[in-house]
């Protein structure tokens, strides 16, 4: 039912809408980059009065956006406000842990909060919507963006999803301190071919529904405002003219009512593509397929390009509505759903940054909190040996700190951290130093200079474009071979060497594919001459994606992965080194032992001798290093009587399972208790596990807790290909209840219909 304020909403839209011309309409689907290239803000400015530009991206300077705006509300013919987006993936003033690194807390509500804090600092300098969060699943650590998602399971990208869109945009869009959640990137972008970023996919219709949507449902069916499309296509359909991803199963299907836009320049793209015949019949085919807004860099782009102002694609769209190639009718809609989106923020009655209470939000201590919690219950602990950790510094004298990652702010921080000031970052070291008190000696060596891309990522210039304080990395002073002495050295004067190693910034996110999972540069041998002087060794690991650590393993007592843990990251991983907080993360995907073994899911099916399947490479076992779900923590769990509250139900009945989760330890452990489910047979073979619930808890010393999980029938429910439709089968299910996806107490039900 409409109420009287959505009655006055569309009433709004009809009026500016019956008011527009061609160009002006076209102009509210237009969005462009501004960046600080020569030339291009007096092109933006000239756009934007005569009413082409609708949304600007990248602008975070808030004098700057009500300087745009009031050129748009002032100086327009129709004083529509501009919708002003940014790419706030893990934080805003305040960095949280890289999604992937959030994903491995399996705490959606600590997620929800995080996005939420995340947005009331954006919204403070005047962003409306946030680029994020990315829904796609990653099952090739290869792929740079891996880091940007929940990993390779559907059901944690779902729970993932809602948290995410519920934490950016409050209980209704428009709610004050929130901005717009948008979910990327529709649909298939993280199945690229060997991990190579952009690269093409080919996905069946039950791969794709069955593992890539899911997550995108779960983020429309929590309010999500827009839905951004992938570079690639599928079935040679790319992302951002696919009708019937679009149309018929985003907006159909799934019921989601708000707009859609493209990833920057992926209009024009369709050209590049061999879809599209030129620009204008690619902006009447992404138009038509359902697309409501082009990203656009507002420059000439490719080799040899002239990298002047440029308007983009959709600045066709009059001519094409004047020449018949394109019915007005789905021009209107398109601005309908843009300006009704502009009323519910509140643009028109308040379209201005409040400049006088930027510094209070900025300066609410709660937010470095937030960021110290999110950073300790993302990290996962890989390998304790012995219990070396948590360190005891009441006994402790001396603690070397080795590895070029240590007092790397970058590298904690993060990718996608553009216009972030270094000073409040707090290192690896720093948080050490902090943590340690008067009689422990924290002292530093790099041991070897940062590790860097062979070839230079393609973002390295916005930083400094967008106004961020990063210095660069000089190595003109660095002697290596002295420096690698002294590391090694420090290490073997010292009880404890807490080496930190892994991967900086630029070599995760987008434009940042791998083709090894090796430790970069000549971290591993650092880490074998640290491990040789006898000294017990601790690797913190930093980076955005598992890497190859068969030899790091054999090398180190304990293993604490910490991600690219934030603004407190130093902080935080200090107080789980010193047992002042209990790691409880768990792997959001499974780690492989090798690149020769990727992909490698927990979630597969069984084939041809399934007995073999730890044996399909003649040189090194199959399965992972590390399964999905792992992660320790600083006890023991224990894991008795599952139940079941029915062995036998109908096609649409719930089952309940109970299991009794028990700490035997003298220590307070952090658990994340999970439900894995297994169809045996049907009307397709169905993965040999699958996670379909989980819950983390804090057990105190001794403590015992019954957990249950309910098992609906949307759990069973799956794409068949044979039948061409979702489908619930009757068969029996094993059930699995266990702190990781080796989980092996078990249980089983069967369902029938009737």
């Amino acid at each position: 039912m409409t109420t009287d304020l959505e009655k006055n909403h569309l009433e709004r839209v009809e009026s500016l809408l019956d008011s527009m011309s061609l160009e002006e309409k076209a102009g509210q689907l237009s969005q462009y980059f501004y960046l600080q290239v020569p030339g291009q803000d007096k092109f933006l400015e000239a756009e934007l009065r005569a009413g082409r530009v609708g949304s600007f991206l990248f602008v975070t300077d808030p004098t700057k956006i009500n300087s745009l705006q009031r050129i748009a509300v002032e100086e327009t013919r129709l004083g529509i406000p501009l919708l002003f987006g940014f790419d706030v993936i893990h934080g805003f003033r305040t960095i949280f842990p890289v999604p992937l690194g959030m994903a491995a807390s399996w705490d959606p509500k600590l997620y929800e909060q995080v996005q939420a804090t995340a947005a009331r600092e954006a919204r403070a300098v005047g962003i409306h919507w946030a680029f994020a969060p990315m829904l796609d699943i990653a099952r090739d650590p290869r792929w740079g963006r891996i880091v940007e998602g929940a990993g390779e399971d559907p059901y944690l990208g779902a729970r993932m999803a809602e948290a995410q869109v519920r934490g950016f945009q409050g209980e209704t869009l428009g709610s004050a301190g929130h901005i717009i959640a948008g979910p990327k990137h529709y649909v298939g972008y993280g199945a690229a071919l060997g991990g190579r970023d952009y690269d093409e996919v080919n996905l069946s219709e039950s791969e794709l529904r069955n593992v890539y949507l899911p997550p995108f449902a779960a983020g429309v069916a929590a309010g999500a405002g827009n839905i951004m499309t992938s570079y690639v296509g599928i079935g040679g359909v790319p992302g951002a003219a696919d009708r019937r991803l679009i149309t018929e199963v985003l907006r159909g299907e799934l019921g989601f009512k708000g707009f859609v836009v493209s990833d920057a320049a992926s209009v024009v793209d369709l050209v590049t593509h061999g879809f599209a015949r030129d620009e204008r019949d690619a902006a009447v085919r992404a138009l038509s397929a359902g697309l409501d807004m082009e990203m656009w860099l507002g420059l000439q782009f490719g080799a040899g390009a002239n990298p002047g102002p440029k308007q983009g694609a959709f600045a066709t769209l009059p001519a094409a509505v004047e020449a018949g190639e394109l019915d007005e009718k789905q021009l209107n809609e398109a601005v309908r759903r843009i300006l009704l989106l502009k009323i519910q923020l509140g643009l028109f009655e308040q379209p201005y940054v409040d400049l006088d209470g930027i510094q209070t939000t900025f300066g609410d201590p709660a937010h470095r909190e937030t960021a110290r919690v999110a950073a300790e219950r993302s990290a996962v602990l890989l390998r304790n040996e012995g219990n070396k950790l948590p360190l005891d510094r009441t006994k402790l004298r001396s603690i070397a700190v080795i590895g070029p990652l240590a007092d790397n702010k970058m590298a904690t921080l993060g990718p996608w951290v553009f216009a972030q000031g270094l000073g409040a970052t707090v290192t690896v070291l720093d948080g050490l130093k902090n943590a340690a008190g008067d009689n422990l000696k924290i002292e530093f060596a790099s041991g070897i200079p940062l590790p860097s891309r062979a070839i230079p990522s393609p973002f390295a210039g916005m930083a400094e474009a967008l106004g961020s304080t990063a210095p660069g990395v000089s190595t003109d002073d660095f002697d290596e071979v002295e420096e690698f002495k002294r590391a090694v050295e420090l290490a073997r004067s010292s009880e404890v060497a807490v080496v930190v190693l892994g991967e900086t910034d630029d070599m995760n996110g987008e434009s940042a594919s791998r083709s090894t999972l090796d430790l970069p540069g000549r971290q591993l041998e650092l880490l074998e001459a640290v491990a040789a002087t006898g000294t017990p060794v601790v690797l913190v690991l930093i980076g955005g994606r598992p890497l190859d650590l068969r030899r790091a393993s054999q090398l180190t007592s304990a293993i604490l992965l910490g991600w690219h843990p934030g603004s407190e990251g130093g902080n935080a991983l200090a107080r789980l080194l010193f047992g002042d907080a209990v790691p409880g993360g768990k792997l959001p995907v499974s780690w492989p032992r090798s690149v020769g073994q990727v992909p490698v899911i927990y979630s597969r099916l069984n084939s041809h001798q399934p007995h073999t399947a730890s044996k399909r490479y003649w040189e090194e076992e199959s399965t992972p290093l590390y399964p999905f779900g792992f992660g320790l923590t600083y006890g023991q769990v224990e894991y008795s009587n599952l139940t079941l509250n029915s062995t036998n139900i109908g096609l649409n009945e719930t089952v309940t399972a109970s299991v009794e989760v028990h700490n035997p330890s003298g220590k307070q452990i952090e658990e994340v208790v999970q439900l894995y489910i297994h169809q045996r047979y049907g009307r397709a073979a169905r993965p040999v596990r699958e996670l379909k619930g989980f819950e983390r808890i804090t057990l105190a010393p001794g403590e015992k807790r019954t957990l249950s999980f309910e098992i609906p029938s949307s759990a069973r429910r799956y794409w068949s290909a044979t039948e061409q439709n979702y489908v619930l089968d009757e068969t029996t299910f094993d059930v699995w209840v266990g702190g990781s996806s080796a989980a092996d107490l078990h249980a089983e039900f069967t369902v029938k219909e009737g």
